[in-house]
This record gives C-alpha cells, structure tokens and sequence, in this order.
C-alpha cells in the first residue's frame, strides 16, 4: 500500500452549506433595519433599507419582493447603456436562504434575492416564465442545476479576496508600507490591524468561514480567505464579504479598494477563485492522476478562456495586473501544478481530499455570478463531452513566458489570454459557447453596460485622475 499523503482540512458538498439565519428571530436579535442587496453588471454592490417592521410584512406577501427599473442594470455614473430604457419594472424577489447578521452595522441585517419579471412572459422555449435572464444569481443557479442533472457533477468553490487599505484617494496613499506577509503590515495596535480583526470576526459572527488574512506585497495590501461552499453560496459570501470589507475599512476612516493595480512597482489585486469538481456518485478521486472529470473540466477552461476574460478582466485597468512574471498567473493560456505564473494552477496533487484548481485569470472588479457561470458551464460542457486534456502539465521550473516557443509547443501552448480590453471584448463577442451559456440578451447588454463603464473609467485625461476613479468605485 503507498503510503498517505493527504494534509488540508476535508470538505466535500454534502457537508458544506452556508449558514442559516431565521427571520422569525430577526426581532430577537435586535434587528431594526435590513438591507435588500444586489450586485450589478459592473459588480458593484447596491441595497435598499428595509425597517424590520415593513420587512416582516412583506415576507407574508405572495411573492416578498421591491421594484426596481429595468434600466438599473444598465446604469454607471447615472449614465444609461445602449440596450436598455427607462421604461419597465422588475420585481427583486428575496432570498431568506442569504439571510446575515451585519455585525459591522447596528441592528442591521442583509439578504439577497432574485430578478423576476412582474407577470409571466414568454420564454424562447414558448412556455411563460417569470425568470429575468440578464439576474447575475439567477445564472448561476441555473449553470449549477444543469451540472448536476446532465453531468452529475458538483462543485465547490472558495475565494481569495485582495484588497488595498488606502488613508486617501486623492492622491492615492496606502495606509502603509510592508512585504508580503511581514509582521510589520499588522502591528499590534495599528488601524490596519483593528481593521483586519474587526473584518474576520464580523464574517465569523455572520458565518462566513474564513480560513487566515494577511498581509500582502503591495502597500497596504491584504488578503481575508473564505471556506468552501456551493458555487452560488460561494459568490453570495463574496459579495458579503466584499461588502463588510468597504464597511468595517470606512468606520476606520480608511478607504478599501478592489482595484486590479494601484502600484505599477508592485503586486496588483485579484480575487483567485478555488474550485474542487465532485462527480454525483462517482468513484473516489486517486492521488496518483487527475480524475476523467478533473481533466476534463479544466480542459473545458482552457479552451474557453480567452474569450471569458471580459468577464472575469472586465475593466481596462483589469489588463494592468495581468503580465508575465508579476505573479498575476502569466499570459500564456496553460495550467502548471503549483505554479503561480499560470491561469491555473493545481493545487494539493497528490491529496485528494483537498485537491483542488485556483483560477488565477479573476479580479475583484468581476461579478463573480457571472464569472462563475462561464467557468462552471464551461468545464461542464467539457466533462459532458469527454474531453481529454491535452495541455502538458507546467510545475516547472521554467514558466510559459520563460520557455522557448519550441518548448511551448512541445506543451501545447498555443494560445494567450487577450493582452487589452478592446481584445477581450471580441473574442468574448466572437464565443459560441459563451453566447449559449449567457443567452443573447444578457451577452449584448452586457457589452453594452461593459463598453459605458470603460468610458466613464477611463474619462480623465491625467493618470493619477483615473487612478482616483478607479479606487473610488471599486
């Protein structure tokens, strides 16, 4: 028998699941308000406050829910996107199932919900249906439902979240100077310091696992790791997350940005993403090779993932942090066990049990729902169709841009990822796949919302002007 090398801790999706707050005991809790929070195309982060007493009255209502113009979606700066119009009202159903404690806001609370249309409407199938096709969840919870059913597979999924505590934006200044992890990026008694700890315990209160925090390489740099859940209650955590990060960082007095390179001398800001693939009683996984469907779903990925980079690089400044040699996962379209300078890498080989991918190729300016459907829909498509993978392993210790072209073929590194935005918006326009996985309302008016943000980012002609911009809204 060869000998056991498992080490992390063991999730697996029958015993992970986000943590369920009641509303009958919101009054309990001392609960006064509660917020009604989405997340946008642009993946900014919007709530409405609801007083607890009006609350309780809407969730005995047919079908508890706020309007909410259809042009919402398609707004930035106030300015409205090509495709959409001020005319018409969806309905934001709630979700009880993302009920949280905001222990960083007295008596307050969060949860979540869906887009519906108001009355049926037809479906492209013919049948009439209430589904909304541009609602970011309501993607993912159908990308999430097709795998299970027609590929039998699970996923579960965790997130690295980075951040940069500024103490201004105008100029942009950290609100200190440290190296990757050193002690001296959180000092006893510094406002850094509160802030992180005020961070991890109000997740921990709300439950929301979280795994470590610390210090980063850039200035004022941190990273807060989250558990493993259930893809849609993955994203709902990072939105929360994100959320009590903004808040706890402004009690302070210090601003929390998400931006992908606030300093071209350092490391930029990311939200890498860690998948692990379950096949519904499948065989167990062998710590000698890749399962059938752990091949196959990563060389769905690879295959798609130039053209999902408009989602998951959505900004020009994405662009920024993604280079060669800058820890950013590279340029260069492969996976590499344990290897940081590629879109992929694998993680924990030869440990089944903890065995997992961190995608590399995400920031923070991302709307992780609809970053999650292409990635998930993706590599599902692949496990349905067998796909074999045939990108050579890259562990090193040359990385893709170090290797010579010769070598890079002889891996079958062929491809990279679009090196601007304007490039990443054809190819995302050009997918198939992805028009199929999206449907094409939510890939049109997407661009749409995508190509008005890029100007509104991008307006201000001096650098340090947009730099502002970019860490004011995200």
């Amino acid at each position: 028998m060869s000998p056991d090398y498992s080490h992390g801790v063991e999730y697996s999706p029958s015993t992970v699941s986000a943590v369920a707050f009641k509303a009958e005991d919101l009054e309990g809790w001392g609960v006064a308000y509660v917020r009604l929070t989405w997340i946008d195309l642009t993946s900014v982060i919007r709530y409405r406050v609801i007083p607890i007493t009006y609350f309780l009255k809407m969730l005995k209502s047919q079908r508890p829910s706020i309007a909410m113009a259809k042009c919402a979606f398609g707004l930035v700066y106030l300015n409205m996107a090509d495709e959409f119009s001020p005319v018409g009202e969806y309905l934001y159903v709630i979700d009880l199932s993302t009920l949280r404690l905001c222990p960083y806001e007295e008596r307050t609370a969060s949860v979540m919900g869906w887009f519906q249309e108001k009355a049926p409407v037809t479906s492209a199938d013919g049948q009439p249906t209430v589904e909304v096709s541009i609602c970011p969840r309501g993607n993912l919870r159908r990308v999430v439902e097709q795998a299970r059913k027609d590929a039998a597979v699970e996923f579960l999924v965790g997130f690295e979240i980075e951040f940069i505590l500024l103490k201004s934006t105008k100029p942009v200044e950290a609100v200190n100077y440290h190296h990757w992890s050193a002690s001296g990026g959180l000092p006893s008694g510094s406002i850094e310091t509160k802030v992180l700890r005020e961070i991890s315990d109000s997740l921990i209160m709300a439950g929301v696992d979280v795994t470590m925090y610390h210090a980063e390489a850039a200035p004022g740099q941190y990273e807060v790791v989250t558990g493993p859940l259930q893809p849609l209650e993955a994203a709902d955590a990072l939105v929360y997350t994100r959320e009590t990060i903004i808040n706890v960082a402004a009690k302070h007095g210090l601003r929390a940005t998400f931006a992908p390179r606030v300093y071209m001398d350092s490391a930029g800001s990311s939200a890498h993403v860690h998948i692990s693939v379950h096949p519904i009683n499948g065989p167990e996984k062998s710590a000698d090779a890749l399962s059938s469907a752990e091949s196959s779903f990563i060389a769905g990925i690879l295959k798609e993932l130039p053209s999902m980079a408009a989602v998951t690089l959505p900004t020009p400044s994405s662009y920024k942090r993604v280079a060669d040699g800058v820890w950013s996962g590279g340029t260069y379209v492969c996976w590499g066990t344990e290897n940081r300078e590629a879109p992929i890498r694998l993680t924990n080989p030869k440990s089944p049990s903890s065995r997992n991918f961190e995608l590399r190729f995400l920031d923070g300016t991302c709307n992780p729902y609809l970053a999650l459907s292409l990635i998930l829909a993706s590599g599902t498509a692949a496990i349905l169709d067998q796909k074999a993978l045939t990108l050579i392993d890259c562990p090193g210790p040359l990385t893709a841009a170090q290797m010579s072209a010769e070598e890079r073929e002889a891996h079958g590194i062929t491809d990279r990822l679009p090196l601007d935005w304007h490039s990443a918006r054809e190819l995302f326009t050009s997918s198939k796949l992805i028009e199929k996985i999206f449907g094409k309302e939510l890939k049109v008016k997407y661009l749409s919302v995508n190509k008005l943000l890029a100007q509104c980012l991008e307006q201000d002609k001096e650098e340090s002007d947009r730099l502002t911009r970019m860490v004011e809204f995200y």
